[in-house]
């Protein structure tokens, strides 16, 4: 898997997918929130985003749609350790709900987006994933999860 953020910043086709994903200053505030570890969300959205979309090309899969949902797959803004802001349920059986919900209000999100944000934390959430790419996501999410404790 790759983690060297200078990697995938030099992947240009990866680049040019997601780049208005990268730029837009809701996207950009995940870097104030830690997600595992020592690792902030919009990095480890980034490295979930690029290894999806490495492995969807590799199996001629849809690299866009999974590149695009991989990065905003977290897209919940707040520090999921601490009840805050009248939040309620456990954030793993909520916050795709909420992430879906903020990618949608500031990008066209396709079907297959949809689903891949929706649906990454099965089988936690009971909901199946429809298509090949959000099976995918819940793999490399996971791994990326474990591999975040272990660099800390």
């Amino acid at each position: 898997m790759v983690t060297d953020k200078n990697t995938i910043y030099n992947d240009k086709q990866y680049i040019n997918i997601v780049k208005d994903i990268l730029e837009n200053s809701m996207v950009q505030q995940m870097k104030n929130y830690r997600q595992h570890y020592n690792v902030n969300c919009f990095d480890h959205c980034l490295y979930v985003s690029y290894n999806l979309y490495l492995i969807c090309k590799k199996k001629k899969l849809d690299y866009v749609s999974a590149a695009r949902a991989g990065m905003l797959h977290d897209l919940f803004l707040y520090d999921w350790r601490k009840r805050e802001n009248g939040r309620k349920g456990h954030h793993a059986f909520t916050h795709a709900k909420l992430s879906y919900e903020n990618a949608s209000k500031i990008f066209n999100l396709n079907d297959k987006e949809k689903d891949i944000i929706l649906k990454h934390m099965w089988p936690i959430t009971l909901a199946i994933p429809r298509y090949r790419e959000s099976f995918l996501i819940t793999y490399i999410d996971k791994y990326f999860a474990c591999y975040e404790k272990k660099i800390s």
